[in-house]
């Protein structure tokens, strides 16, 4: 598959109320000791200032709010923290520590990889050099702490190698090598997944050599399909193609997630706004992998293309976010 960009919205920062409200309780909230984040904490978080919800809030006479509201806007998805996101760790902590005071997992996103989507000719986005992404992630390890919670690490960055320099490459290797340490020392509770593309991007034996260069071995398992439309079963596939040629190469294998955002009816190669995806599965524990998450949130444009022409990457829609309640 061509490499090609998949853009996702960074989350702005949060209110000042709000981070106020999370930072006292982040100070009130004891550190949870469990290896294991899902089983200590008691379901997925549902961020109530979630696109979905505050756009159904403010438009109640809309005819399509009740939809959006009840199919996307009261349902667990992840948060995206980029450059955009202001004081990282103040806001990954401001986030984490509102769910852990509801004892709900979260699930975020690091999206700041320098040379950011590169594939897409996009070698200007993402952190200026590596001391600055360094920092940032350092930051975002931090801001979590030893509270549980899910970190899809940076998508597309390891299938981006593709087309990448070798210099590039090991570059972008050590930058994440360095990321998944950060998380390890000082976010004990916390999944890393390490994101692994789709099953229409690079084979899996490549996969698996590119993840294990990344720092695989040391993450606690990869995503796949990420901000895509692949069914579930043909992401399942690929994983456990992936985890066989680890297995076979270096000896180990790894648990993935699956995100299922807008997968319901699968892919036909298109991949920006097309017509007729769908919701795909909430999140739950299993369903062919470790977790199925809601990683890419319904109704985000992918950008001025598809169903969402005259609009911008990561600008939530309504419309779109309703064509995919029915799959219109």
């Amino acid at each position: 598959m061509d490499c090609k960009r998949r853009t996702t919205r960074v989350l702005a920062p949060l209110a000042a109320a709000t981070l106020a409200s999370a930072a006292a309780l982040y100070a009130a909230t004891p550190a949870y000791a469990a290896e294991d984040p899902v089983t200590a904490t008691n379901g997925f978080y549902i961020d109530p200032d979630n696109p979905a919800a505050q756009w159904a809030a403010a438009n109640p006479s809309d005819g399509r709010a009740a939809a959006i509201a009840a199919h996307i806007g009261d349902e667990p998805m992840a948060d995206w923290f980029g450059a955009g996101s202001g004081d990282i760790g103040k806001d990954t902590g401001a986030y984490v520590g509102a769910a852990a005071a509801a004892d709900k997992l979260p699930v975020l996103v690091a999206y700041d990889i320098k040379n950011l989507d590169i594939c897409a000719s996009g070698a200007g986005h993402g952190a200026s050099s590596d001391s600055a992404y360094d920092t940032w992630i350092a930051a975002f390890a931090g801001g979590i702490a030893a509270r549980p919670a899910l970190v899809i690490l940076e998508p597309d960055a390891v299938a981006d190698e593709s087309c990448m320099t070798s210099s590039q490459i090991s570059d972008r290797d050590g930058l994440l090598n360095n990321a998944i340490t950060q998380f390890n020392d000082q976010a004990p509770d916390t999944w890393v997944y390490l994101d692994a593309g789709n099953p229409g991007w690079l084979s899996a034996s490549t996969m698996a050599g590119y993840l294990n260069s990344a720092g695989l071995a040391h993450a606690h398992g990869f995503s796949l399909n990420v901000s895509n439309f692949y069914t579930t079963a043909r992401n399942v596939t690929y994983g456990n193609e992936i985890n066989a040629d680890l297995s076979a190469d270096y000896g180990y294998t790894k648990p993935f997630v699956i995100d299922t955002s807008r997968n319901a009816d699968g892919s036909d190669g298109k991949w920006c706004n097309p017509d007729g995806a769908k919701l795909g599965s909430t999140d739950q524990v299993g369903g062919g992998a470790e977790l199925l998450l809601w990683i890419k949130t319904p109704g985000e444009s992918d950008g001025d293309c598809g169903t969402g022409s005259g609009t911008t990457a990561g600008q939530f829609v309504p419309q779109i976010a309703y064509n995919l309640i029915y799959g219109y």
